[in-house]
């Protein structure tokens, strides 16, 4: 059983910048992908960025590339996610998740393990 224990989220003024950790236990393999998604008030979850385990390839949903970067530490389990450039459309609980990576990464349908979120405001 994958447990994942996000933390770093916080109230940042537009254009400041914030890291994200999620800390893993239980388990990882070298086949998972670990991926941030964020949900705002009255809105799906959408996918931000994943990183595979093994390779440590990344993939960006449109709206953060070039601001945010996904990065993962195997020594300490620990995926990060590097926000920069922030503005208030990034305003969301962010959700750390885990899966065997098999096909596709941005569904939120796919991932099997998930953390409890953590609160990113930012303000205009």
């Amino acid at each position: 059983q994958v447990r994942l224990v996000e933390s770093g989220g916080g109230l940042v003024q537009a254009g400041g910048s914030l890291r994200l950790s999620c800390v893993a236990s239980g388990g990882i393999l070298s086949d998972y992908i670990m991926s941030w998604f964020r949900q705002a008030p009255g809105k799906e979850r959408e996918f931000v960025a994943a990183i595979t385990w093994s390779g440590g390839n990344a993939y960006y949903t449109y709206s953060v590339r070039g601001r945010f970067t996904i990065s993962r530490h195997t020594f300490n389990n620990t995926v990060y996610l590097q926000m920069n450039t922030l503005k208030p459309e990034d305003t969301s609980n962010y959700y750390c998740a885990s899966k065997r990576y098999t096909t596709g990464y941005d569904s939120e349908r796919l991932y099997q393990y998930w953390g409890q979120g953590t609160q990113v405001t930012v303000s205009a």
